[in-house]
């Protein structure tokens, strides 16, 4: 078995956040409220992850917005866009908590970028219905304010995770432009084995995606989706490439429990098996970013860090 050069995301942040302030699920600004309130608790969330094996920690950032934090938190734009730089701020203070912890690693903080439609609060990022009713430039805006304010304090890669369409994927390589000296993934929201949330075709988007912009996408995929529907997505997509030539790919799925906006999460429709038992699947099929995302747990991430060791040397 040869080398890989595989990076170990975090798991779910609302799931592990929740052990330390409660309920998170339901507020219009998720997680990215206690980054007002609950400052400490967020950075322990993160620390968490990274004693979990995290290589990689995302910032509590996924629906933050101007928007939302002027409408419910009734500050000013100028203190919202400071609570978007503090998030940075707070998951680099978790990272260097953990490096004194372990002087010899060097963790990296990701900004997330949730999709547009997560700051509207109705779940539509799991339909993306909502594409044809914005503009380009609104979704450029959304995501401009987190991308300028994460920067300020050094983070310059980023994850576009959840998007999903092909066209909102689009509308962010384009925003890239803007940007030549960050890196990002791109991550789909799935509703099947084929499809991305609004119908497209995943395969052929997250190709396009890639090609489109190498120097700066680092790798295409999904989160948040059922781990079983995983393999049959990536399946081709570096169907018979030479090793030098594959796309990376990157995946975090949930637990396999599924979300109803009604309901909340709901039991998965069957047996799923823990993450770290599809890790080998996933690596062999291009894999190079591997976490969890909802209702994933450090100890998930503990796990999955277990495995991507035996793809770290030669064996």
């Amino acid at each position: 078995m040869m080398a890989w050069d595989i990076k170990v995301l975090d798991g779910g942040f609302s799931t592990q956040l929740f052990r330390y302030v409660g309920i998170v699920d339901g507020d219009p600004l998720w997680t990215s409220r206690f980054v007002s309130t609950r400052p400490n608790d967020v950075v322990k969330a993160h620390v968490d992850f990274l004693r979990a094996g995290a290589d990689i920690i995302e910032t509590c950032t996924y629906q933050s917005s101007v928007e939302g934090y002027m409408q419910h938190l009734n500050c000013s734009r100028e203190f919202a866009l400071g609570l978007i730089r503090k998030a940075g701020q707070l998951a680099l203070k978790a990272k260097d908590i953990y490096i004194k912890e372990n002087p010899s690693v060097d963790p990296q903080v990701v900004g997330s970028i949730g999709p547009y439609g997560a700051f509207l609060h109705d779940g539509s990022e799991y339909s993306g219905d909502y594409i044809n009713r914005v503009t380009p430039e609104m979704i450029k805006e959304k995501h401009r304010d987190r991308i300028n304010e994460l920067m300020k304090d050094g983070i310059n890669t980023f994850a576009f995770e959840t998007i999903p369409s092909r066209k909102e994927a689009l509308i962010v390589i384009e925003l890239l432009k803007e940007y030549p000296d960050i890196k990002c993934w791109i991550s789909f929201s799935c509703s099947d084995v084929a499809h991305i949330a609004s119908g497209d075709d995943f395969k052929s988007t997250a190709i396009e995606c890639y090609k489109l912009n190498p120097k700066q996408i680092v790798a295409v995929g999904v989160n948040c989706v059922n781990p079983t529907y995983v393999s049959e997505l990536f399946k081709d997509i570096n169907k018979g490439r030479e090793e030098n030539d594959k796309i990376p790919l990157v995946v975090y799925p949930n637990s396999g429990e599924k979300y109803v906006i009604e309901l909340g999460w709901t039991d998965p429709p069957g047996f799923i098996e823990p993450l770290h038992r599809y890790v080998d699947e996933w690596v062999s099929l291009g894999a190079r970013y591997i976490g969890g995302c909802c209702r994933t747990h450090p100890d998930d991430i503990a796990f999955i860090k277990q495995e991507v060791a035996k793809w770290r040397g030669f064996t």
